[in-house]
């Protein structure tokens, strides 16, 4: 069996302040901890995750998930997540998470939400 692998691919918005990263793979138990020590010292802004490449997310996933929201909302920074995959989306919505974390169909539509 082959080890969980989650690639994260940071691209940042024109106006800088804004950050967008893509993330490919599992966002699981294996993967969270890269997944928070790459994320938790962004400086952006605004950070916006394109989820719409995550295969899996698990109960840990979900976890970091509300970890960097609520790191990122003391720092006085903003955070979305954008294009969840039906799985994804089951699970938030079983952990009760859908009214918590701001969640959008698309990239575009978490950006221009926060402008």
């Amino acid at each position: 069996m082959q080890p969980a692998q989650l690639d994260l691919e940071k691209a940042s918005v024109s106006n800088g302040t804004n950050l967008v990263t893509r993330l490919n793979g599992k966002l699981s138990l294996e993967t969270v901890h890269n997944f928070m020590q790459t994320l938790r010292p962004e400086p952006a802004a605004h950070l916006v995750l394109d989820m719409s490449g995550v295969s899996f997310l698990d109960s840990a996933g979900v976890g970091a998930l509300v970890s960097l929201f609520v790191h990122r909302r003391n720092l006085g920074k903003s955070f979305a997540i954008a294009g969840l995959t039906q799985q994804g989306t089951a699970v938030l919505q079983v952990a009760g998470l859908t009214r918590l974390l701001p969640n959008f169909p698309t990239v575009e539509a978490a950006l221009e939400a926060k402008n």
